[in-house]
């Protein structure tokens, strides 16, 4: 049969040894292509058998094959599905010599970055090329299902490629690639080893829906080993749920998140239409240690057409649903050409929004049908979910409903919002709520005191993100989300009318001492006033109702960035028999300079009440002994 020999554009060279050095990260991945391409071709011919019965083609053993020879150093990946024709081999493995190289050689030297260069050469099927990475040469054999003569296509990937009729072709399409020389690296990707081969099979096609077999080789006493399957061809997501069992669920679960526990959810999603995609996620049962560092590998798992693309795919999850594990298998998606970098399309993000959704429904049904389920779940994983009250504002309503806070009132220790609300005594407009690094902590504060004694339901918020989301909601159907230890408060005003001028006549009587406290304390504080908080403690510090908190100010210190200190609000309990008579004594005497270690202490206990440290510690513990002394 005669050889026609083809030279390939003057750009070919470059472009060839850029794909081959440049596109691909992992050299492995050549196998890859190879196998998916041959898993397509079968699909294609099994299709093709269904609309035409006449076809002569044979299709009672679909598989692929995997050969490889140490001696001669090849490897060859043949399969028996549609095949190619020889006009179809020029076009299809032939693209690179016939897609406007010298036009994409110039787009590709004036792109700005590494990440535009990979999404030019994205716009050119050639995954097939990735095998020159560890191949000298490529020789293709293929015939067309139903014709009677095949092609043969080879190339050394350098300035030609060559073409000639076959007439001894089988059915399908085998490559060979003839490997380069071994060297150090070779010793840890040595592709002619059966160790390595069933590893890569394993990582990257293990799903696909056709066996891939080795191709025995005849031992030294003459026997011939059966042939063994590399593959499971186990896509329990592609399987209907009854042919499923829960063993089956929990030990791919554990395959693919490397945890000996079995999951706390499974969730299983089949989206159909014009964009099809399957998914099976994983709800943990305990959150990771590293669930909240920097270097957490988040995301879940890519295939396309039952090929893994991506082990750690962000874009299919946002950031607060980062402990989720699972897989999700695409009909089709966006690829560059090594199949590494998705594409920003429509498609990842519907995919992000419905696996979203999904997720977020399943923890609300969890939290009505499965309570016991729920409260697992929220314990580990609550306080990362309420990120996403401050990222996702599309969810933000699903996010509040399906979340739960402890609470003074909740029988379980829980409650949600809703409840919550149904709950509000008469006249009462605020969801009241305090922050603080522990239950314990919040109940003990100053600031609960008046709440308590009302019987006033109020939330104890004590993640790190509380004191972040409640500014950002700002209130849930129609009632504010409101800081105990934030602006002013007057509970009576809720409940029942207030004894007419007992405010005032408090605020005459105090005005003096008040703006005196204010002198000595100077710049810590910003005012002094009197509290309607306070049932028993002497005083408390609150902020403004639009300045940050202490916790909220060290967060943002924590992450480098500078903010300016708030000055804070003294509130004193006029009720409290120190705070009366300290006003007593400033109004007897006429040399008040002994009373302002008193002043000192009030701010001082404030300070230690909600957790803080007095600036000038020794001080404090000198005018408290002082104080005890003279008591004695």
């Amino acid at each position: 049969m005669t050889t026609e020999t083809f030279e390939f554009q003057v750009e070919a060279r470059q472009l060839l040894q850029l794909m081959i050095h440049s596109v691909y990260s992992n050299k492995d991945v050549f196998l890859r292509e190879l196998v998916s391409n041959a898993s397509d071709a079968l699909d294609k011919l099994r299709l093709a058998k269904l609309r035409d019965d006449a076809l002569d083609a044979d299709v009672s053993d679909l598989h692929i094959e995997i050969d490889t020879d140490a001696e001669a150093r090849t490897l060859t990946v043949r399969d028996n599905g549609i095949g190619m024709s020889y006009d179809e081999v020029g076009q299809l493995i032939g693209t690179i010599a016939h897609s406007g190289t010298a036009e994409f050689a110039k787009e590709l030297r004036e792109a700005q970055d590494a990440d535009s260069a990979e999404g030019l050469i994205g716009q050119f099927g050639v995954g097939f090329y990735s095998g020159f990475m560890v191949a000298d040469e490529m020789t293709l054999v293929t015939r067309h299902a139903g014709e009677s003569h095949g092609t043969r296509w080879s190339s050394r990937g350098e300035g030609t490629y060559s073409l000639e009729t076959v007439d001894d072709a089988p059915q399908g399409t085998s490559v060979t690639l003839h490997l380069k020389p071994a060297d150090d690296e070779d010793k840890l990707h040595d592709y002619t080893s059966a160790w390595t081969i069933r590893d890569i099979v394993k990582r990257y096609s293990d799903f696909i829906t056709w066996p891939i077999r080795t191709v025995p080789r005849q031992g030294e006493d003459g026997t011939v080993p059966e042939a063994e399957t590399l593959n499971s061809m186990k896509a329990l997501w592609a399987r209907s749920r009854e042919e499923v069992s829960d063993d089956e669920y929990h030990e791919l679960y554990k395959h693919i998140s490397h945890d000996w526990r079995e999951p706390l959810e499974t969730i299983r999603l089949q989206a159909e239409g014009t964009f099809e995609y399957q998914a099976l996620l994983f709800v943990p049962s305990h959150a990771p240690h590293d669930l909240y560092t920097q270097g957490y590998k988040r995301g879940v798992q890519l295939y396309v057409k039952r090929v893994f693309i991506m082990d750690d795919c962000e874009a299919l999850l946002p950031s607060y649903l980062r402990f989720v594990k699972g897989v999700v298998d695409a009909a089709d998606l966006s690829l560059n050409v090594s199949r590494e970098i998705l594409q920003q399309d429509r498609h990842i993000r519907m995919m992000q929004r419905r696996l979203t959704k999904k997720l977020l429904s399943t923890v609300k049904e969890m939290r009505e049908n499965a309570p016991e389920r729920y409260a697992t779940f929220w314990r580990e994983f609550g306080s990362v979910l309420k990120e996403g009250l401050l990222s996702d504002s599309d969810n933000r309503e699903t996010l509040l409903a399906a979340a739960s806070f402890a609470s003074t009132h909740a029988e379980d220790g829980l409650t949600t919002l809703t409840a919550y609300v149904e709950r509000m005594k008469d006249g009462q407009e605020d969801i009241y709520y305090l922050t603080g690094e522990s239950r314990e902590s919040i109940e003990n504060s100053p600031h609960m005191e008046a709440f308590r004694a009302k019987g006033i339901e109020v939330l104890l918020l004590t993640d790190a993100v509380d004191e972040v989301w409640v500014d950002v909601v700002g209130e849930f159907e129609g009632k504010r989300l409101r800081s105990v230890a934030k602006g002013e408060v007057d509970l009576d005003g809720e409940s029942e009318e207030r004894a007419d001028g007992e405010r005032e006549k408090q605020g005459e009587e105090y005005a003096a001492l008040l703006g005196w406290m204010k002198e000595q304390l100077g710049d810590d504080i910003k005012e002094v006033r009197l509290s309607a908080r306070l049932t028993v403690s002497p005083s408390c510090l609150v902020s403004d109702t639009g300045d940050l908190t202490p916790a909220l100010e060290n967060m943002y210190r924590a992450m480098g960035q500078e903010v300016p200190k708030a000055q804070r609000i003294l509130e004193l309990n006029p009720g409290h028999p120190l705070v009366q008579g300290l006003n007593k004594a400033y109004q007897e005497r006429e040399d008040r300079t002994g009373l302002a270690g008193t002043a000192e202490l009030l701010h001082g206990l404030a300070v230690l009440a909600e957790g803080g440290r007095p600036t000038d510690p020794g001080r404090f513990v000198k005018l408290v002994a002082e104080r005890l002394e003279r008591a004695l």
